[in-house]
């Protein structure tokens, strides 16, 4: 199943580099001149990805509106291809999930679009939804029962039997059919329907529940998708709360990944969350620390990078998903909830809209500092 995007563009150099590019990757185009056009294909079409040129800012914000707006496209990964003088805080302003700026080259293209791809592979997965009615035990301040509707890597939508919690993070505990084997998982309820229904998203999953949950899917989908590999990033920039990665295919701010680094002794792995993405350089990332087993995941990497005596090591990078909203709270982790500072991950968050060189300068002198030296 060839994954879709949606062009918006009138500009005939940039149209036959996309196309070339996209082809490559195995990526289909629907191409439209017209912001009517490319708002008439969101409605009628799922798409993968909605890559918009501003040429007229008006246009092209509307077509990006008309995809958040739109239910079966509202988790598209949205491109912005932006002219130097817009920058990238005016491509971050419109909503995009990815700034690119104007003009490139084929092989500059498909270095960020290799990044984007492997997400639009994930997200698809992360949304495949495999129907199936099965007994669910819900625990709040009370216990209440429900059936699964669908389940996917993602969530599930369910049914109540009875009662209707008031709180929306619960426990969740089931049995995935044809197995032995018992999912028990927090997540908090994303929306209500009618008839008692509701739609139910994973919160902070382990390792061992999403390995579980993933390789039941995979017995269910006789298409299951595999992910690309994993992206190699060199660290530049470390603390104890996050990390830049230095990429020419970085992914797109608002992207949970996972960084593994694996040495002589093992591998170490952490979750952490996309601030700040620049196409061609890097991305910074802030280790995710929400949950006991978080906080000693991150700390064991920083402590094997640590260990390390190449200045800039190497290590795996593998997109988990997109956060529909870069500042949704349940993405502070519990050192930045606490007060705790963090110059790299402040960095990240304050000055992810400035340009590419702006940002490079104040990291560079951030590293050179007294107070950064002391990091690694």
């Amino acid at each position: 199943m060839n994954l879709k995007s949606l062009l918006f563009s009138s500009d005939e150099k940039t149209v036959r580099v996309l196309r070339r590019v996209l082809s490559d990757l195995e990526v289909e185009i629907e191409h439209c001149l017209t912001a009517t056009e490319a708002i008439r294909q969101i409605t009628r079409q799922r798409f993968e990805g909605i890559i918009v040129d501003v040429l007229n800012h008006e246009e092209a914000s509307g077509v990006l509106q008309a995809a958040k707006a739109a239910p079966v496209n509202k988790r598209a990964l949205a491109i912005v291809l932006v002219e130097s003088a817009l920058g990238m805080k005016g491509g971050f302003g419109m909503g995009a999930h990815f700034v690119l700026h104007k003009p490139f080259t084929v092989e500059r293209a498909k270095a960020s679009f290799r990044a984007v791809r492997a997400l639009m592979k994930r997200e698809r997965r992360v949304q495949m939804r495999v129907p199936v009615q099965v007994p669910v035990e819900c625990y709040g301040a009370d216990r209440y029962r429900a059936k699964t509707l669908d389940l996917c890597e993602g969530g599930m939508a369910i049914q109540f039997s009875a009662r209707v919690p008031k709180e929306t993070l619960l426990r969740f505990a089931l049995e995935l059919p044809g197995t032995n084997q018992t999912l028990e998982i927090y997540g908090e309820v994303a929306w209500e329907g009618t008839n008692d229904h509701a739609g139910v998203r994973f919160n902070n999953a382990s390792d061992e529940q999403r390995n579980l949950l993933r390789a039941w899917l995979k017995s269910q989908i006789p298409d299951f998708e595999q992910d690309d590999p994993p992206v190699v990033c060199r660290v530049t920039d470390l603390s104890c709360g996050g990390c830049y990665l230095a990429t020419s295919s970085p992914f797109p701010r608002g992207t949970r990944v996972t960084i593994a680094l694996k040495t002589a002794q093992g591998e170490a792995r952490a979750k952490a969350f996309v601030l700040v993405a620049h196409p061609e350089f890097g991305m910074g990332a802030e280790f995710l620390q929400n949950t006991p087993e978080q906080t000693e995941q991150a700390q064991r990497l920083v402590e094997a990078l640590n260990s390390i005596e190449d200045a800039s090591p190497e290590v795996q990078v593998d997109p988990e998903g997109l956060e529909t909203s870069p500042e949704s709270s349940q993405l502070i982790s519990t050192s930045a909830a606490a007060g705790a500072k963090d110059d790299l991950v402040e960095l990240f968050r304050n000055k992810f809209q400035v340009s590419v060189e702006t940002f490079l300068k104040q990291l560079r002198e951030q590293r050179e500092s007294p107070r950064a030296a002391t990091a690694r």
